[in-house]
């Protein structure tokens, strides 16, 4: 599973010039820790967060200066993850830097926001509802290949693919796809298959 398959994409943003007055208001009605702040194109300058506005009170009951917009205040340098990242190394990250939440870029844009709730709710998933979904719903009715050629096992949210299946391109199939289900932390693919493509040598037909 990617961070693509869990981020928000219903990201609460702000531009550079919107006053500090209303981004703490959207913090406050969204009930978050920190806003992106992005240019028209949603292109990423930084972030403003809890951690800033108090800086800012804190300066402001020492000088008197009282900031009128977000990029007065905001954080420049922003720990950002791409969507591809999986869902294990996102966790990883979160954990290093010590943040609830990441901002999720490519290529400099913003395209989604993924918090540790996010990440919890999809490791706490049954296994075995894992198991009967991928068995029912993504070998039998999307693949159309009958489950007990392959058999599926899942524990801790880690599937273990093991028997046989058509192709070299349904074994890689549903390794995919199984990957994007919720709570899929990670996936063994010991699928042999048993059909070459045009192109392939004769030893590739059934693989060990």
């Amino acid at each position: 599973m990617e961070v693509r398959d869990l981020m928000s994409t219903d990201v609460v943003a702000v531009g550079p010039r919107t006053s500090i007055r209303d981004a703490a208001r959207l913090m406050f009605r969204y009930h978050i820790s920190g806003v992106p702040v992005v240019d028209v194109d949603d292109r990423l300058l930084g972030i403003v967060t809890e951690g800033d506005f108090l800086k800012m009170e804190i300066e402001r009951l020492e000088s008197g200066n009282i900031p009128q917009d977000v990029a007065a205040v905001m954080t420049r340098t922003v720990k950002t993850i791409e969507p591809n990242m999986d869902i294990m190394g996102a966790a990883r990250f979160m954990q290093a830097e010590d943040v609830k939440r990441l901002v999720v870029a490519e290529d400099g844009i913003v395209v989604g926001i993924i918090s540790r709730f996010d990440i919890v709710a999809a490791f706490t998933r049954p296994d075995d509802l894992i198991e009967d979904e991928i068995r029912e719903d993504l070998i039998r009715r999307v693949l159309f290949v009958d489950p007990e050629t392959v058999e599926v096992s899942v524990a801790n949210g880690i599937v273990t693919f093991v028997g046989s299946i058509g192709t070299r391109t349904e074994a890689r199939l549903v390794e995919e796809l199984a990957r994007r289900l919720d709570g899929v932390v990670d996936v063994q693919n010991q699928l042999p298959w048993r059909i070459a493509a045009p192109d392939q040598t004769a030893h590739d037909e059934v693989r060990s």
